[in-house]
């Protein structure tokens, strides 16, 4: 029976390739509980065993508006990526094999585009609201 070490909330996605994604796939992405166990680490119904893992990152997020981490989880044939929120365990060891690095997270086109149509929106209420 496995013991977990550390829960916290999480924001999950699956990817393509070695880059830290961004965009649309995280606005559409899992959110739920991620599990640190003795063993794997689980969330919802992914149970990624650490002998499954072949390769294991954990981004420190630099010049994000939020700062925090995204852990890229390579097992088997499936990239996965968990968006997780700073705290002291993720600067600790960890029961897994696992390189740390640094990653500058720009803004995807989704995210302006979000954000413009929020200033328009918000520069129009008050242009009505002063005429």
């Amino acid at each position: 029976m496995s013991e977990i070490l550390h829960r916290c909330m999480t924001k999950a996605t699956t990817a393509e390739g070695d880059d830290v994604r961004r965009g649309l796939s995280w606005v559409l992405s899992r959110r739920g509980t991620l599990k640190v166990t003795t063993d794997a680490l689980v969330c919802g119904d992914w149970h990624i065993p650490y002998s499954d893992i072949s390769d294991a990152v954990l981004f420190s997020l630099r010049g994000a508006i939020f700062p925090g981490y995204v852990l890229r989880v390579r097992a088997g044939n499936q990239i996965y990526q968990f968006g997780l929120n700073p705290g002291k365990y993720w600067k600790g060891e960890l029961p897994f094999d696992c390189e740390r690095d640094s990653a500058r997270i720009g803004y995807s086109w989704f995210s302006i585009a979000v954000r413009v149509l929020l200033v328009s929106y918000i520069a129009y209420r008050v242009w009505q609201w002063l005429t």
